[in-house]
């Protein structure tokens, strides 16, 4: 995996992140496939609709169903969900925090109860970067520990040192294995620290001495308050490395982003988009409206004038209304390609503007335009 830095707007970047399975423009979003796949959606419109550069899929998930063997048995991952762009795969620390009462975590991994059947599990940074090699994704994730946010200096300090070190663990099993598939893999290490500036850069520090080729921040957007997020990105990214990749994880917003890339974040992951499509909520380049609300049922104007996509140029709201109203699956699939086309939409904006070295004021248009309710 290689990593360019091509242009710069104030801490704000654009550039390219190189793997065996493509070239991925930053900054960039990257859809959530939780189970192989993204809701939904099929391959070919992440590709052709979208234009998707990446996915992300789930450890955890991926662990439980469909398992190893299966997955060992197709080929990989990419094989298995017919995918041939690069994956990221999650190395399911998030999914056990929050699990809460079904997980007990110790210096040895995390053990806990499956969601699906109640079976007890272990998950170590060993048989976690293990089982990401079955996978087969281009960038893995280091076994963290996640703390929920309001949590104690202690707590938070601790939870910061179990994740330096599973992260060296992690790394030591990387360098100790090869893939599986013939294509390389890079892991990726994790900022912890919860929301205290000291903690950040203290684990960032120690995860820059390992020489990961990549880094997230996690344990953001947990219930903290959005400026707290934003002074945790921008404390961390002071640190990292300015010629390494930086991924926010879990984030979150349109307006979450634009902040985000603005403080030098490269890339993005978050369900939002799909997750509450499917509920009712579409962010367009207007601003954001509740599709179920009855103010829609009489609008014939297309979907979203400022789009030009399949759907944002084809459905009104009043259809994608009735199809909500009548539980048809047609307007989740809608809804998902709407929400996700918005969100690519903007890292290609954002790309544009900063190679224009005019990110700051696209970001305070764009933050304003697409954050109004509609």
């Amino acid at each position: 995996m290689r990593f360019k830095v091509s242009h710069t707007s104030g801490e704000a970047r654009a550039g390219a992140l190189l793997t065996e399975h493509g070239s991925i423009q930053t900054p960039v979003f990257m859809p959530v496939g939780t189970l192989a796949t993204v809701k939904g959606l099929s391959p070919r419109e992440l590709k052709d609709d979208l234009e998707a550069q990446i996915i992300l899929s789930n450890t955890y998930h991926l662990y439980l169903r469909p398992g190893s063997q299966q997955i060992l048995c197709a080929g990989g991952l990419h094989k298995f969900m017919a995918w041939d762009r690069p994956i990221l795969t999650d190395s399911g620390g998030f999914q056990v925090y929050s699990l809460a009462g079904r997980c007990k975590i110790t210096d040895e991994g995390a053990t806990f109860q499956s969601h699906i059947d109640g079976s007890e599990h272990l998950f170590t940074p060993e048989n976690v970067v293990d089982f990401q090699r079955v996978l087969g994704s281009d960038i893995m994730m280091v076994l963290d520990e996640c703390p929920p946010a309001g949590v104690s200096q202690s707590h938070a300090r601790n939870a910061s040192r179990r994740t330096s070190d599973w992260a060296f663990r992690s790394m030591k099993r990387f360098q100790d294995s090869e893939p599986l598939y013939g294509a390389s893999q890079a892991l990726f290490g994790i900022v912890q620290g919860s929301t205290f500036p000291d903690l950040r850069r203290e684990s960032a520090e120690q995860l820059i001495a390992m020489g990961f080729p990549g880094y997230a921040i996690g344990g953001l957007s947990v219930g903290e308050e959005a400026s707290v997020l934003y002074e945790m990105v921008s404390v961390t990214c002071e640190i990292l490395p300015k010629g390494k990749p930086r991924y926010l994880m879990g984030v979150g917003t349109p307006a979450n982003l634009l902040e985000a890339i603005d403080r030098g974040v490269d890339m993005f992951d978050c369900v939002m988009p799909t997750r509450n499509g499917r509920n009712g909520m579409l962010f367009t380049t207007e601003g954001i409206l509740n599709i179920r609300n009855r103010k829609w049922a009489d609008d014939f104007t297309l979907l979203d004038n400022g789009l030009n996509t399949y759907v944002s140029q084809t459905f009104t709201r009043a259809y994608v209304r009735h199809l909500f109203q009548c539980n048809e699956v047609l307007g989740l699939q809608i809804s998902a390609m709407q929400n996700l086309s918005l969100y690519a939409w903007l890292m290609r904006g954002a790309r544009r503007a900063i190679k224009e070295k005019r990110y700051g004021s696209f970001k305070r248009k764009m933050s304003e335009q697409v954050s109004r309710r509609l």
